[in-house]
């Protein structure tokens, strides 16, 4: 087996600690937007990640690309998930139900706030980690729904605009002091989506167009 040459390790050597240095930037500013929002300052995001203030903006040349890489890096965990619940092939609306807990844990609610006007909703990266997601989703509810599972009324959007609602935090709270609620809350919603349907839902169902309205 060939050993690598000292002039091999030092050429590889930085690309894996810039790879983890990037990993640990991303981890950190998903901790700190969850728990004080968006615009918590690089520096704390620095200092928790035990990087430089350099390191960030080299990785992160501003707020909008760090925000992105949170939600892409989320969204994209979220669909591995998904992908591995799809493959197993057991019950279909347990299936529904881990991924509602999986993405409660993944704070998805409380990332959503990032997504402001200013922010580039049609980039590349996001767009191709929000489609991924979106159709795993969709293909968890229709296999739920074709097993009898899953009241028909339900659409995908009714599903992300209530996880996004019940796993944001309230107004003036701190996002670990409702950890105790949130997947409580999160079973009652799911017992209600439960076929047979045992009231009539007002309104329309929120399709995955009304969703991108929202």
């Amino acid at each position: 087996m060939e050993t690598a040459t000292p002039v091999q390790r030092r050429v590889t050597r930085p690309r894996a600690d810039a790879l983890r240095n990037r990993e640990r930037i991303v981890a950190a500013a998903r901790e700190m937007f969850v728990e004080f929002g968006a615009e918590v300052p690089f520096d704390e995001i620095a200092r928790r990640a035990g990087v430089g203030n350099a390191t960030v903006y080299r990785n992160f040349p501003d707020r909008d690309a760090l925000a992105r890489e949170v939600v892409c890096s989320v969204m994209d965990r979220t669909s591995e998930w998904v992908e591995e619940a799809l493959a197993a092939d057991g019950d279909a609306f347990e299936a529904l139900s881990g991924f509602v807990h999986f993405a409660a844990d993944e704070r998805i609610g409380a990332l959503c706030p990032m997504l402001s006007e200013s922010f580039d909703q049609n980039h590349p990266d996001l767009v191709a980690a929000r489609d991924r997601i979106t159709e795993l989703i969709q293909r968890l509810m229709t296999r739920a729904r074709e097993a009898g599972q899953l009241r028909p009324d339900v659409e995908l959007g009714d599903l992300m605009i209530a996880v996004s609602q019940l796993t944001r935090p309230l107004p003036g709270t701190a996002c670990q002091g409702i950890d105790r609620f949130v997947h409580r809350h999160l079973q009652l919603l799911l017992d209600g989506m439960r076929a047979p349907a045992r009231s009539e839902l007002p309104g329309v169902a929120a399709d995955l167009e009304g969703l991108r309205r929202v």
